[in-house]
């Protein structure tokens, strides 16, 4: 199982887990495995950019592969024209030759010396022919030797073009799918904006980051100072959130509950800002999956307390900013990692 799918199959362990609410102690491994969450999705776009410099270099490498095919189908020709050039040498030494013999028997009538210089000119005449008939089979073996290169070049060529084919099937589908996801989020967004309308901007905002949709709910909107019960305003805002969540059982629903840095005066329930900010998103999860069609395996609570402030100022309206809820809703991505895998 690949690095992806194991991270992938904790996520969905992890969110079957922590339908209820998450522990202090155990939440800091929930939060290292949501940061790494994050990581996988910085690697999936690293992955995309990989893929295009891939691309790049297989095209590079394919035209000085062309190049070099291109330079030996040259040198080819003019091996084949040297090759003419030596069988027709071979004819002409071959038609003297027979010029000679025909000569000598002519001659052998007459005297000797110049039968004997008749001889030593055809043996000259041997020799160079000899000659150009090892040149030609020289020529011809380096003929079929470049062939041969030229073959296994040509091959080469193929596969580099075959590969750089799939690699490209490859990253348009990475595009597809990313370009896909992308628009999902948007969607989803339109009908979060839409059925939230009249609460934007009283105490909800709504925002697309990494490839997520935040629904953030501040404090007065949701809960009264240091109490984890939803006030009816917010849980009116909930219910006119449930319906678009029925309607998209493909996303994810995280739930974190965020506190300022003031400590919180504990109780025999809750005892400092962890306890409060879990407490108040599990609050909130009840809300979702109780009497709805919102499969519970898709939630998950947890609480961030005072460490993942919007703003770290100390002012009162900073803290205010930072006591929050927010619904981060995340399209899953199960083609996106088997498309990965397969790589």
């Amino acid at each position: 199982m690949s690095k992806i799918s194991k991270s992938l199959y904790i996520c969905i362990v992890l969110a079957s887990f922590l339908l209820g609410c998450v522990p202090a102690k155990e939440f800091q491994a929930l939060q290292d495995k949501n940061l790494k969450c994050e990581e996988e999705r910085e690697k999936f776009s690293t992955e995309n950019e990989s893929l295009n410099v891939r691309v790049t270099e297989c095209d590079t490498k394919l035209k000085v592969l062309q190049k070099e095919v291109d330079a030996l189908m040259a040198d080819s020709a003019n091996r084949s024209v040297e090759l003419k050039r030596l069988r027709e040498d071979y004819e002409r030494v071959f038609g003297k030759y027979n010029e000679l013999q025909e000569l000598q028997q002519n001659l052998m009538q007459g005297n000797q010396k110049e039968t004997r210089k008749v001889l030593s000119q055809l043996q000259i005449t041997q020799k160079e022919l000899q000659d150009k008939e090892d040149a030609l089979k020289e020529l011809e073996r380096k003929l079929l030797l470049r062939k041969s290169n030229l073959d296994q070049m040509q091959a080469n060529l193929d596969k580099l073009n075959k590969e750089l084919e799939l690699r490209n099937a490859r990253l348009i589908e990475l595009e597809k799918i990313l370009r896909s996801k992308d628009s999902i989020v948007l969607a989803l967004k339109k009908k979060v904006t839409d059925a939230l309308y009249g609460f934007e901007g009283k105490g909800l905002s709504i925002k697309v980051q990494n490839g997520k949709v935040y629904v953030s709910l501040e404090e007065k909107l949701m809960f009264k100072s240091g109490k984890y019960d939803v006030d009816p305003k917010g849980a009116t805002a909930l219910k006119q959130l449930i319906p678009v969540l029925e309607q998209n059982p493909d996303i994810n629903i995280l739930v974190e509950g965020h506190t300022d840095d003031v400590p919180f005066k504990g109780n025999t329930i809750l005892l400092d800002n962890w306890d409060l900010s879990t407490k108040r998103a599990t609050t909130i999860l009840r809300i979702l999956v109780n009497g709805t069609k919102i499969n519970p395996a898709r939630v998950t609570a947890a609480g961030r307390s005072q460490y993942v402030p919007l703003d770290k100022t100390k002012t009162p309206e900073a803290r205010q900013k930072n006591r929050r809820t927010e619904i981060i809703l995340t399209p899953k991505l199960d083609e996106l990692f088997k498309l990965l895998e397969s790589n």
